[in-house]
């Protein structure tokens, strides 16, 4: 006679439970990618961070095994990717976006902010920072931001710059630098990295304040340095001087990183970051940013997330301080 197998008493279900809870990670690190990942970059296709993302993500599609597909949605002041994130994807691992210090400030310019950044988002991987600086075409006057400065003092509202958008890290920069020295300057904003160094080449702009796009025309002859925004002076570039070697007191590289919708899988975050990282870390990569003098900002997950607070409060005083609204 067929004996009737044990009923499952209440602890071995629950031990049942939490060991296919254990598991979940790990099939999902067997079972992801199936298809191609999106990177949406929030620029133009010229900007820095799209170049350099554009060559992470071929690296990573070697280690991931699917193709790493990046996606241009420019303008909005470089908020388009976090919004798509925040209000339609998916948090399956499929859709990254740039999460820039922009993306951050933005939310504090407007009456209803598009998103919260710190419970709309998971944070994968913190990755590069940028080297900014204020560019003038050769032919300038100006062989000094001193001489450049001195002129834009004695000629109020009539010296412009163009920048990648209103309110960008190179523009807040350079409103932190006109408050602090008395400049009256005229803001012209891009639509993303590129346009604006097009357009002081054609004679449209007195300078640009821009990340590292200038830096290969820097160096074959066909822009002049003034000043880098960083701590300390661009390594390729020892000569020209930093914002505070120059009396003003403001110094920005602006990290970023990768952020996918809120509520991603561990296991998934945990294959992205790893995959990443090993992208980041690649010497093809290491070559490119070389090129770009984009310092490396590496985080982890953990630490990414971690470090999102104190951003954000810095963001926020900025706003405050500038009187910053859209």
């Amino acid at each position: 006679m067929t004996m009737p197998l044990p009923t499952p008493g209440r602890r071995s279900l629950l031990a049942g439970a939490a060991g296919a809870a254990l598991a979940t990670p790990a099939l999902a690190q067997r079972e992801y990618p199936i298809r191609p990942i999106r990177i949406i970059v929030p620029w133009l296709a010229s900007a820095a961070a799209d170049i350099q993302l554009r060559g992470l993500a071929q690296v990573a599609t070697r280690h991931l095994g699917q193709p790493v597909i990046v996606e241009n949605r420019a303008g909005a002041s470089g908020i388009l990717g976090a919004q798509l994130l925040a209000n339609e994807a998916q948090g399956d691992g499929y859709l990254l976006t740039q999460m820039h210090n922009s993306a951050m400030r933005v939310p504090y310019m407007m009456q209803r902010a598009p998103y919260d950044v710190q419970r709309d988002f998971s944070f994968v991987i913190r990755l590069v920072g940028y080297s900014y600086g204020v560019v003038v075409r050769p032919d300038s006057p100006w062989r000094t931001w001193q001489q450049f400065a001195d002129h834009v003092k004695a000629n109020p509202g009539k010296v412009s710059f163009g920048t990648a958008g209103v309110d960008t890290t190179q523009h807040v920069v350079m409103e932190q630098a006109a408050r602090i020295a008395g400049f009256d300057w005229v803001h012209v904003p891009f639509r993303g990295g590129g346009d604006d160094v097009q357009a002081l080449l054609g004679g449209n702009l007195d300078a640009v304040a821009s990340s590292s796009l200038w830096s290969e025309m820097v160096q074959g002859g066909q822009l002049r340095l003034l000043v880098s925004f960083g701590e300390e002076r661009i390594r390729r570039f020892p000569e020209t001087p930093t914002l505070r070697e120059c009396g003003i007191d403001v110094a920005q590289t602006s990290p970023y990183g990768l952020v996918g919708p809120k509520n991603m899988d561990p296991g998934i975050m945990r294959v992205l970051h790893d995959a990443l990282h090993r992208a980041l870390m690649d010497p093809q990569h290491l070559a490119l940013i070389a090129r770009m003098d984009m310092p490396l900002a590496y985080l982890d997950s953990e630490a990414y997330a971690a470090s999102i607070p104190a951003t954000l409060e810095e963001q926020r005083n900025v706003v405050r301080e500038l009187g910053l609204r859209m």
